[in-house]
């Protein structure tokens, strides 16, 4: 394609996985989807501070700390279990070597990803434990094999994608940098959990807190798909997230001076949009009814939405 034609925008993806495109108007792209009405629904954007470390870099940061925890536990935590009912450490590793796995098939070959999430429209509430499970069941060398070849193959070909590149996914479909922000902020809920039964703190760990900025952003866009995967609607109005950082600097997204606001720990936000933590177990503070509304629900994730923590469960 020559330089002088803008590339094509993906606008919108249908309930049949169809996806929309039209050419871009300006160098703004904006992302959006369609509401099980129908109607289209704009990505949230975040016009305030960026993170600015490299995703790729803070990614393999995160995935070698879970390593480490799980090769310095040992095989006789493998078993132990996570706060996460009915997931032990085997088994969250054994999730995230699927997740690493489908994600590369996603990006080399569409048609087998396409039997993927046939194979998970069939099965909506099962699907991730039964692949889970099945990696889990070989065995916790195998399985630690697996995960580290599959991570390590979808580092490389995140990197060798074309940013402009549209990867099919089991919500919107997503370009190279978004797919790593997305293992980034899966990696670190499910290593959360890990570390968590473990009983090993996250909140001064390096790699953790690198993944923070990451993980919030995700958190931040994915407002209006939290509602859409609600069956609600979304509301129009603007929201200003303020969060505070480890070394008390401030980031920010959305509109500076919104009525609707979030503020707080970043810590407390990434466990939140993760569904790691109870809302009343934060410290996080919403002003303004769309505010809370949205942090009631908010999910960084693709799938249906979950239950979440029970209130005291992360006090």
């Amino acid at each position: 394609m020559g330089r002088g034609v803008p590339a094509p925008e993906v606008i919108g993806i249908t309930a049949d996985h169809r996806v929309v495109k039209r050419r871009r108007k300006s160098k703004q792209a904006r992302l959006l989807y369609f509401a099980r009405d129908g109607s289209l629904m704009r990505m949230q954007k975040d016009t305030q501070t960026p993170a600015s470390e490299d995703p790729h870099a803070a990614l393999a940061a995160l995935n070698a700390r879970v390593d480490e925890l799980v090769e310095a536990a040992g095989p006789e935590r493998w078993t132990t279990d996570t706060p996460a009912e009915g997931w032990d450490v085997g088994m969250q590793i054994a999730h995230l070597a699927w997740t690493d796995e489908v994600s590369v098939t996603a990006i080399n070959d569409a048609d087998a990803f396409q039997a993927v999430v046939e194979s998970a429209m069939a099965d909506p509430t099962g699907f991730v434990d039964v692949g889970a499970a099945e990696i889990a069941a070989t065995g916790r060398d195998e399985v630690l094999a697996r995960w580290r070849l599959a991570r390590g193959e979808l580092a490389d070909a995140l990197k060798a994608a074309d940013p402009g590149d549209q990867i099919p996914w089991f919500g919107p479909p997503m370009r190279p940098k978004s797919m790593t922000t997305a293992r980034i902020m899966e990696t670190w809920a499910h290593g959360v959990d890990v570390a968590d039964a473990l009983g090993v703190a996250v909140d001064t760990d390096p790699a953790f807190l690198g993944a923070l900025p990451h993980v919030a952003r995700l958190g931040f866009k994915t407002r209006a798909f939290a509602y859409m995967m609600n069956g609600l609607e979304a509301p129009a109005s603007e929201i200003h997230v303020a969060l505070t950082q480890a070394d008390g600097s401030v980031l920010e997204f959305g509109t500076a001076g919104a009525e609707q606001t979030v503020t707080g720990p970043i810590l407390d936000f990434c466990l939140l949009v993760t569904q790691r933590v109870h809302l009343d177990d934060t410290a996080l503070v919403a002003v303004g009814e769309d505010a809370l509304g949205w942090l009631r629900i908010a999910q960084a994730f693709a799938g249906l939405p979950g239950g979440g923590r029970e209130k005291g469960a992360r006090a």
